[in-house]
């Protein structure tokens, strides 16, 4: 239904067609992103909302957004409860070492500060911030929150993070007259997106090292 899609024949097929195919597909995806963060979920949810703004069946945004919110929740939520149960284990478990892996111990330290801080509202914003969400999560989980008390953060933050990126697809979508020059324009926007602030961490470090 989406990214591919919209530049393959599978467009040809009927719109409920694509989207019996296309809806679940989002859902698949944006979970196993959320347990494995290397699958870029921002610009899937872009490239859904892209091709739901040139659709003809109502409710074809609202249907992005509550497939996308659901996905990235329940995946954070089974990320989370694997990460506590390796906590609890003598050996600790390779999802926990795959969130400490992906934590450098600066942003870890960040997070940490910060959750004590603000609490839940930092929560809220690390899936907005890009690499923010696995620091968050496991200054979470080292700080012993229950199950209940993270998934009442992660709610708004996953709403949150569905809205963001869908209404940087519906601009893409509003601006192009075909719906593969918005995906590509929506990608490429959220690619930016996750790049920038990597770039500008190295380059203050940079100038730090030589200060």
């Amino acid at each position: 239904m989406f990214a591919a899609s919209a530049v393959t024949p599978a467009a040809l097929l009927p719109e409920s067609t694509q989207q019996a195919i296309g809806y679940p597909t989002l859902f698949v995806l944006v979970l196993a992103g959320a347990l494995v963060p290397v699958i870029p979920t921002g610009a899937l949810v872009s490239s859904a909302a892209v091709v739901a703004v040139h659709r003809t069946t109502p409710f074809s945004l609202a249907l992005v957004f509550v497939t996308a919110s659901l996905a990235a929740f329940l995946g954070d939520a089974a990320l989370y409860w694997l990460g506590r149960r390796g906590l609890k284990s003598k050996n600790g478990s390779r999802w926990l070492e795959a969130l400490r892996s992906r934590a450098p111990e600066d942003r870890l330290e960040q997070a940490q500060e910060k959750l004590a801080a603000h609490g839940v509202a930092v929560l809220v914003l690390s899936r907005l911030v890009p690499a923010g969400r696995i620091p968050v999560m496991l200054a979470c989980l080292l700080a012993e929150w229950p199950m209940r008390r993270f998934s009442r953060g992660n709610l708004p933050a996953c709403l949150a993070w569905a809205v963001t990126y869908q209404l940087i697809g519906i601009l893409g979508g509003s601006l192009f007259a075909e719906p593969w020059q918005g995906v590509v324009a929506a990608i490429a926007l959220t690619v930016l997106i996750s790049v920038v602030p990597t770039v500008v961490r190295r380059v203050r470090g940079r100038h730090g090292g030589h200060g």
